[in-house]
């Protein structure tokens, strides 16, 4: 996993701190299987290597956190093994020598609902909403996007949230089967059920998270289980309304990197504001004995993605 956060590197400094990030590990006690396009899954094989991951950090020693980027289990774990299999994953994150965030995905909602999800995570959640935020140094905050706040998943099938997502999806996909990109065309191809859409209310609390930030002088990580950039992802794994948040993220030069799931294959782009999006290797698609996860460096001018085995490194260098 590269040189441990002791050492400097290349451009001869130290980090200002380290920190661990993995994806989808969709962990279920099933065979393996294939994603709806015939890519293999490697169910029971994803936990060992978070097993894998907690232990590399571990023996790291400089890490201050780790950042689990959604989807903890799958949507095909027996649904009443749900609660076991993700108590299961959780406490290998609990291994872990330091704290690790959460996020929701929506794998993770096709198993248990907000109000029981929420706590097993560990995520502050006034009124079940996903969102946060931490600064683990002055230098930084970082931002955690709940991307299934309008969502037709996770929420009760009559709670307002719910009946706003199935009424955008009924305008903007005239599918029956909902999951189908069938006909939709380049950008419209993400309006479908496993994404899900940023509200009105969490748009202000990031406009004024980026807004006290600033006044701050702090560098901003943003991250969401959603892709925010078509050129890091597939369309389909876009968040709905990724232009909206990026609007937001724009108005600011505060917010230097963000950090992605949900597309399994990976990818990294520099968008037209210079802002990094880096969208991270899924676990679950590790064939038995290899990995995906890494650690972050992180400096004032740059952050230093090092990634393990199907992980990619990535230097995030910003522009002035």
């Amino acid at each position: 996993m590269g040189t441990p956060n002791g050492a400097v590197n290349a451009q001869g400094k130290r980090p200002l701190l380290s920190f661990g990030v993995i994806s989808d590990v969709q962990y279920a006690d099933i065979p393996d299987g294939r994603s709806f396009i015939g890519v293999p899954r490697y169910y029971r094989h994803s936990i060992l290597v978070l097993q894998r991951a907690v232990q590399k950090w571990n023996n790291h020693k400089k890490l201050k956190f780790v950042v689990n980027f959604g989807d903890i289990i799958d949507g095909f774990c027996p649904k009443d093994q749900s609660l076991n299999a993700i108590k299961k994953v959780i406490n290998e994150f609990e291994i872990f020598n330091g704290h690790a965030y959460h996020m929701i995905g929506n794998h993770c909602l096709y198993n248990l609902p907000r109000n029981k999800l929420l706590p097993l995570l560990n995520i502050p959640s006034p009124d079940h909403h996903a969102y946060y935020d931490f600064s683990p140094i002055p230098e930084y905050r970082f931002i955690v996007l709940d991307g299934y706040d309008i969502s037709a998943i996770g929420w009760p099938q009559d709670h307002p949230k719910t009946v706003e997502a199935i009424n955008f999806l009924r305008e903007k996909n005239p599918n029956s089967q909902k999951n189908s990109p069938e006909g939709l065309v380049d950008l419209e191809r993400r309006f479908l059920m496993f994404n899900g859409a940023v509200g009105k209310e969490q748009l202000e609390w990031l406009d004024n998270t980026l807004q006290d930030a600033t006044a701050s002088k702090q560098k901003v990580v943003v991250c969401c289980h959603l892709p925010l950039d078509p050129g890091a992802t597939s369309k389909e794994a876009l968040l709905w309304n990724y232009d909206e948040v990026m609007a937001v993220i724009h108005r600011y030069n505060c917010v230097k990197v963000c950090l992605a799931g949900h597309d399994h294959k990976g990818g990294h782009t520099v968008d037209s504001h210079g802002v990094h999006h880096r969208v991270l290797e899924a676990v679950l698609e590790c064939p038995p004995g290899t990995d995906a996860f890494g650690y972050v460096d992180v400096y004032d001018d740059r952050l230093s993605l090092i990634g393990t085995d199907r992980m990619e490194n990535t230097d995030m260098i910003f522009q002035s």
